[in-house]
């Protein structure tokens, strides 16, 4: 191995040949890496510092860069790196850390020692050209043989992709990425078709795929860069949460995104609707008026048969619950005051009554008002029935809470369903589900493609039951759901993101009518009634029965009912008292609180170490929680210095900090550690007994160099391995986004405010971070800045247009 060779000239480029040590440092979004390198004329163990674009590059590799040399004021003499090819070591040195540096799956450092030392420099060569001799080295099985022959295999045709991509800077996870999805057949795709790069590829989207159409030739003026241009901007609005866009603000945005010509988007666009590649259709807009929508084909499909399914569900003929059509709601509210010890509100006992009588119901509320008492009492009648009953919830976090405090089981929805490979579910309308009732938990999560998926399964006769708070955030997916089942009839396609509600519980004197908890604190299980005992509803026979939809929302078309009383009980509890002062709009109390604390903090950056010495440091002392268990900071925005990315850099050095016998894997700019909280990023139907989805938590169990892979143990006590090139698949979960904090619950939360988040400071923002946690909120920040998220009852207009649809029922 050459040593490294400069050119006559301070800026005369300069070929380095070496072997790639460590990642200092490296930008997942640049590709900007710091890296050392052992050229083998140090001496003396010392590295040449290299940086530049080191995109894809790995600990092991032997690597020939071409650059510059040059000098940092701080650092010293460094390489700076243009562009770098992998070459195969030759030295015996050099193949023995070559093959134990992790790059061949199957083989580690121990393993690499017994081959090099039976072949010797000749090693790579046998793996490359006569495999089968691996069994020649003792203690290696054909079993372990064939997995190396075949990872070797796969590494050089991703090899020769990451070659031809590497001129344009793909990183080598997405080079593995497209080679895993198209096979011998990359290059080609790479080359003639780009832009289908962004539809089919994970972590591949329009820029990407656009930088790579320029790079292989494809005019800026292309009707296939345009159109695809066209679906990459109603892609991006749909994780925004919009179902549709204008056409008018659609070409708008694509003219901004294409920079060309609007008559070009128009024209292309004119040739997506005849193509079906995209849906236009008219809709009431916000004001009523007319607008043209243009949908992504799924998208509209969804929203269309979401609202029939859901319209056909209400008025099927049969009833698998028909025993509660007439009965006698006395006698039945007086056997379930014996089971659970307490009497049902006005308010709840028309909830348990719309849910055992109609077919599809909403039941709605905040905190301590008793939706989780509601749904235990709608259960245990329809036990005692014998009806077959099912619950679920968006997330395993909310799933395990209900089974909590039901007694009854409760999965994911995900799980449920039995998502497959490519998203589609196993139960549908052909198979559906095997149930008289199923109750979701968590509502205001289920995005318009998941909640479709979920009242396709509903069989004809059952009845749907869906829970949530509405004044929440929306769901992250596309659409809104929750409030469009709840939005009056007439009013617009796309409505306001959450205004709160004026203080619909009158708060501020509520003194509560008795002492049982309505929702915070444990409940009674459900349960059958015990075998042999008389039929609690008794004789099917009723007198005049009071409308159970008399507590509706408004006069949506899908009976509904808000639980707007707050227990004395909840009373009590700041987290409870400062949810409800929020969502009307009243500032933020603290006297006298022993659960809800503010650390007044005026500077971004000083924030950002206030928030973590109180997760780290102050918390555990003071209450003796488990700083990574029990408290979960939930942060306004991702970017910035108290954004969640800077305080999971900083709650890791402080929680799972590196040392001796601290097993880690760097991927981009992130450090994986055993015991690393973690959350998935993306959905991912082929990972797990039926797929891992976005915002699914976990734990960094175990990280295993000869096999690649990264274990981690989710909320939902699966463990799913992940290779080292899907790591871009997890992020640090010890501070998230409070939308990725959804349908979980945490003992406590930790919510860091500042002005630097102004754009995303919103009242339903802060309502939705309280109502997380279940004992405790501590605020570090600016009260300016949370008296602007107090006040902003405004939080964006999404453009759905399912109350419209739900509006001709």
């Amino acid at each position: 191995m050459t040593g490294g060779r400069v050119a006559h000239g301070a800026h005369q480029m300069a070929v380095l040949e070496g072997v790639l040590e460590r990642v200092t440092y490296a930008n997942e979004d640049t590709g900007y890496t710091v890296a050392k390198v052992d050229n083998g004329r140090g001496g003396g163990g010392e590295l040449t510092t290299v940086v530049g674009a080191l995109l894809g590059a790995q600990p092991g590799e032997s690597l020939r860069m071409r650059g510059r040399w040059g000098s940092h004021p701080q650092y010293g003499r460094q390489f700076i790196v243009e562009d770098y090819t992998t070459v195969l070591p030759a030295t015996v040195q050099g193949v023995r850390r070559y093959l134990g540096s992790g790059l061949v799956k199957g083989i580690g450092p121990r393993l690499a020692e017994r081959i090099v030392e039976y072949f010797g420099v000749e090693a790579l060569d046998v793996i490359e050209t006569t495999p089968e001799r691996l069994i020649e080295v003792p203690k290696l099985g054909p079993k372990r043989t064939k997995l190396i022959a075949d990872a070797w295999e796969e590494q050089k045709a991703i090899k020769e992709v990451m070659v031809f991509l590497q001129g344009i800077e793909i990183s080598t996870s997405l080079a593995v990425r497209i080679y895993k999805k198209y096979g011998d057949d990359s290059i080609r795709v790479v080359r003639e078709e780009p832009y289908k790069l962004a539809s089919d590829v994970w972590g591949i989207g329009f820029k990407t795929a656009d930088t790579i159409a320029r790079a292989v030739g494809i005019p800026h003026d292309s009707p296939q860069r345009v159109m695809a241009g066209i679906q990459f901007t109603l892609s991006e609005s749909t994780s925004d949460g919009h179902c549709y866009l204008p056409e008018e603000r659609l070409i708008a945005d694509a003219v901004k995104i294409l920079q060309v010509d609007s008559g070009l988007v128009i024209e292309c666009l004119a040739d997506l609707v005849a193509d079906e590649g995209v849906v236009s259709e008219k809709v009431p807009g916000p004001d009523g008026v007319a607008v043209t929508a243009i949908y992504l084909v799924p998208f509209q499909r969804a929203e269309a048969a979401l609202a029939a399914q859901l319209r056909t569900l209400l008025r099927h003929p049969d009833d698998r619950l028909g025993a509660f059509a007439g009965v006698d709601w006395d006698k039945a509210l007086s056997w379930l005051r014996t089971r659970t010890g307490a009497d049902l509100a006005p308010e709840q006992e028309a909830a348990v009554r719309l849910a055992l009588t109609r077919k599809v119901a909403v039941l709605t509320g905040g905190p301590g008002c008793g939706k989780s008492f509601t749904v235990a009492s709608v259960i245990t009648l329809a036990a005692a029935k014998r009806a077959k009953i099912i619950l679920a919830a968006p997330t395993g976090r909310a799933a395990k809470r209900m089974t909590e405090l039901t007694g009854h089981d409760a999965s994911t929805v995900h799980r449920l369903l039995e998502l497959k490979p490519g998203g589609d579910a196993s139960f549908d309308r052909d198979r559906p589900l095997d149930c008289d009732l199923l109750v979701v938990d968590e509502a205001s999560m289920l995005d318009l493609l998941l909640a479709n998926k979920l009242a396709k399964a509903v069989p004809p006769g059952a009845h749907l039951l869906l829970v949530g708070d509405v004044d929440q955030l929306p769901s992250v997916g596309a659409g809104q759901v929750l409030r469009d089942l709840l939005a009056p009839v007439g009013g617009g396609a796309g409505s306001d993101g959450g205004t709160g509600s004026p203080d619909p519980a009158g708060f501020a004197d509520a003194t509560g009518s008795r002492s049982v908890d309505g929702g915070s604190g444990p409940l009674p299980a459900a349960s059958s009634a015990p075998s042999g005992t008389t039929d609690p509803t008794g004789p099917l026979s009723v007198g005049d029965d009071p409308d159970p939809a008399s507590s509706a929302v408004g006069s949506s078309p899908i009976p509904s009912v808000r639980l707007t009383h707050v227990f004395r009980q909840a009373q009590q509890s700041g987290v409870v008292v400062n949810a409800h002062r929020v969502n009307r709009g009243a500032p933020i109390a603290l006297d006298g609180m022993t659960d809800f604390f503010l650390f007044p903090c005026d500077d971004t950056e000083e924030t950002a170490g206030l928030t973590v010495d109180v997760v780290a440091r102050r918390i555990p002392r003071k209450f003796g929680l488990d700083p990574r268990r029990d408290i979960q900071v939930l942060a306004p925005m991702h970017r910035g210095p108290a954004g969640a990315g800077n305080l999971n850099t900083q709650l890791q050095a402080a929680l799972t900090p590196p040392g001796d016998g601290v097993p880690e894997r760097r991927f981009g700019g992130r450090v994986f550690r055993v015991g690393d909280k973690v959350t998935q990023i993306r959905n991912n139907y082929d990972k797990g007994a039926n797929g891992v989805f976005n915002g699914t938590l976990g734990v960094v169990t175990g990280i295993d160099s000869d096999a690649q892979e990264l274990t981690v143990r989710t909320d939902e006590d699966e463990d799913i391995a992940y290779d080292f090139a899907e790591l871009d698949e997890l992020t640090h979960a010890y501070a998230v986004t409070v939308h990725r904090s959804q349908g979980s619950e945490y003992p406590a939360v930790v919510i860091p405010v500042t002005t630097s988040a102004w754009m995303m400071l919103q009242r339903n923002l802060l309502y939705t971070a309280i109502t997380r946690a279940k004992k405790l909120v501590v605020l570090v920040g600016s009260r300016k800045a949370i008296a602007q998220a107090v006040r902003n009852a405004s939080a964006g207009r999404r453009h759905t247009a399912l109350a419209h649809r739900l509006s001709g029922m």
